[in-house]
């Protein structure tokens, strides 16, 4: 079967898989006694187990098998979550998300995880903690072992119930030569070929035993499986320098004659049998019940309700719709010159329908926000941890919307922010104790529309920004003077820590940015249309604030003429439209300043901003002013003339012409002529 074909599908049902077991370990970790989530965990590696094995990764395959057997275990309640199997299962997570990303990068996905399979299976067998401390109270109750001494009371309770199943229960006793010099490596390969066929119930010596080649010549493995005696004895003797595999098929008979349990165990072992269930059936029917128990569990979505498209075909369609929408505003020029009923109620018709042809369009590209927040808990548990420090994420607005080109560029800027907000923004426990705050810090990560932006917000209840220390720093570095230090305001020292190569960090680290300030992520924001700004109160915290637009192809705006020539305003930054009177303009340390409500605001001429022939117009009656803000500030910029409100395209000025102030692109009107595309941020200081 030709797999090259289902290669994308496979990528991102594993992401989807992989983040869907990071956040429900998560949830896990704060409810470690809620099956329910144990259950989702193990369907989410089992489907991604299938789906590896069926395309031939099979180091993937076989690292998602090992998760499998301890979650197995502890959905059975035979093993209590403790803070080592959290990390085991979080390691194992980024192992595989390392595999599928070698996969995306055009590898095989194979990685030396042999440490981290040695953890799991560790777990497996109750070797990776003395006492079996790790274990529920079935598991401890099983510490009495068979007369010969190889089975406890859990393992022969799953034996008894496959032979009771009709399921054939096997031991097999494999003998390498005396001549192998890597034994452990042979008994590891020996594990695979059963493990592909079947399920390993126990050995002797342990797994953790064989692994440190810790066992003479032979070893024991009592083995649950559907296969032909005569075929797996052929399969595991082909392993090289086996000298000889001895099977023996085990019915009730041998198994009690083998191993008779010691007087009074029989409640235990009936409870050991009630609790093990699931655990004895066989792998055939193990995904058949799986199968069953899923769409009742998950509520997922029905079956061929959604596609996946790739974001190629996506800006196609966008570019091929730009194009249309720039001959839809030629279409409506031409019928209200020609003034013709039937063109006029053709063309007419044309932009209703384009004007819904244009939201499917842009809700297409639209894509929720929660998938670059949700692998933000894992990321804020890590690096607290590494830290030593306790931090509660709260996320609120996932379900917010953002243009997909967007989503894919504001990732790294906000694990820089949350990153930062840890390292330097939430206090040590003992300190926030100290200080009469709670343990455990906070830091929200808001999302929500207003207008055509979307808002981000991170805000924590940490340290604050030290203005004096910030200050010194920026001294230091020759970023002010000391006349300069003594007048500012605070605002503009928050603003201070986004200056370039500006940082104070008294040691660098790998977990916010190793020094290098916050001026990267100021510059990616800004590449993306959109601002960052930081409020503060030393002691109390900080909170930042990041506006981005809607979408970056099309846009709202206000077209505009000065003079002989055509600009465009985004509405998202208008406030109003008005017309000013001579009287009210006023002139303020040389500065051209306009009344406006309870205040006055600067008085921009655009023309001569631009260099537009004839330069400024301000009439001695009345003066067009256009109203625009920047968070609180605002400013007024005096036109010509308003031509009225369109749809326009944005189109990048090329690779030519780059850096240009208060222009951030540029339109194609209907009649042909190229509008520059206003950057109203850029006017306001």
């Amino acid at each position: 079967m030709e797999m090259n074909q289902y290669l994308s599908m496979f990528i991102d049902e594993s992401r989807d898989h992989l983040q869907a077991m990071n956040e429900q370990i998560l949830s896990l970790e704060s409810s470690p006694e809620d099956i329910t989530i144990v259950q989702n965990i193990f369907r989410s590696a089992h489907t991604l187990k299938g789906m590896s094995a069926t395309m031939g990764f099979e180091d993937l395959a076989s690292l998602t098998h090992e998760m499998e057997n301890v979650l197995d275990l502890v959905r059975n309640h035979k093993l209590k979550m403790d803070s080592f199997i959290f990390d085991c299962l979080f390691k194992s997570l980024d192992s595989l998300e390392s595999m599928v990303e070698d996969i995306i990068q055009g590898g095989t996905g194979q990685a030396d995880v042999t440490e981290i399979v040695a953890a799991l299976k560790s777990i497996v067998s109750g070797d990776y903690t003395k006492g079996g401390a790790a274990r529920g109270a079935t598991a401890k109750a099983a510490e009495t072992t068979f007369a010969g001494g190889e089975l406890d009371e859990f393992q022969y309770s799953i034996l008894q119930q496959s032979i009771e199943a009709g399921i054939p229960v096997l031991r097999l006793e494999v003998t390498v030569r005396q001549d192998c010099v890597l034994k452990a490596a042979r008994a590891y390969m020996v594990f695979n070929v059963l493990e592909q066929n079947g399920e390993v119930i126990k050995s002797n010596p342990s797994v953790e035993d064989i692994e440190q080649e810790r066992f003479d010549q032979s070893f024991v493995v009592y083995y649950i499986s559907q296969i032909d005696t005569d075929e797996l004895q052929k399969q595991v003797a082909s392993v090289s320098e086996i000298d000889k595999v001895d099977v023996i098929v085990l019915d009730q008979a041998k198994l009690t004659e083998l191993m008779t349990p010691p007087s009074g165990s029989n409640a235990a072992t009936a409870q050991a049998q009630a609790q093990a269930e699931t655990a004895a059936a066989s792998t055939q029917e193990a995904p058949k019940q799986e199968a069953k128990k899923a769409p009742a569990a998950g509520g997922a979505p029905v079956a061929g309700r959604t596609i996946r498209v790739d974001i190629e075909r996506l800006d196609t369609l966008m570019n091929l719709f730009s194009e249309l929408l720039i001959d839809r505003v030629r279409l409506e020029q031409l019928a209200s010159e020609i003034r013709r009923s039937e063109l006029t109620e053709t063309v007419e018709h044309m932009s209703r329908v384009s004007s819904d042809l244009q939201n499917i369009v842009l809700k297409l590209r639209m894509v929720p926000i929660d998938t670059v927040f949700n692998r933000f808990p894992r990321m804020i548990r890590d690096v607290a941890k590494n830290l030593d420090k306790k931090v509660d994420l709260i996320i609120t607005g996932a379900d917010t919307e953002l243009d997909r080109t967007v989503i894919d560029e504001i990732g790294d800027p906000l694990v820089h922010l949350l990153r930062n907000a840890v390292d330097h923004g939430v206090e040590p426990a003992a300190e926030r104790v100290s200080l009469g705050k709670p343990e455990t810090g906070t830091i929200h990560l808001r999302a929500y529309h207003s207008g055509n932006h979307v808002f981000i917000e991170i805000e924590e209840d940490g340290r604050g920004i030290n203005r004096d220390k910030v200050l010194k720093k920026a001294l230091e570095n020759n970023v002010l003077t000391k006349e300069q230090a003594a007048r500012i305001t605070d605002d503009e020292v928050n603003q201070l820590i986004f200056a370039s190569g500006f940082s104070t960090a008294d040691k660098i680290s790998d977990i916010s940015g190793r020094g290098v300030g916050l001026d990267v992520v100021k510059t990616k924001i800004q590449s993306l249309g959109g601002q960052v700004q930081l409020d503060s109160a030393w002691g109390k915290g900080s909170k930042f604030s990041v506006q981005l637009p809607l979408t970056l192809s099309i846009i709202s705006a206000m077209l505009i003429r000065l003079n002989n020539e055509k600009y465009a305003i985004p509405l998202s930054s208008i406030v109003e439209t008005m017309a000013v009177r001579q009287e009210q303009i006023r002139s303020v340390h040389g500065n051209r300043m306009v009344e406006y409500r309870t205040g006055v605001i600067p008085l921009v001429s655009l023309a001569d901003l631009f260099d537009v022939p004839g330069g400024t117009n301000i009439s001695e009656n009345e003066t067009q002013v256009v109203i625009i803000r920047k968070g609180d500030k605002m400013a007024a910029l005096v036109v010509d003339e308003f031509i009225g409100q369109q749809e326009i395209v944005l189109k990048t000025l090329g690779k030519y012409l780059t850096k240009l102030f208060a222009v951030s692109g540029a339109t194609i009107l209907g009649d042909g002529q190229v509008a520059l595309i206003i950057d109203t941020n850029a006017l306001i200081k």
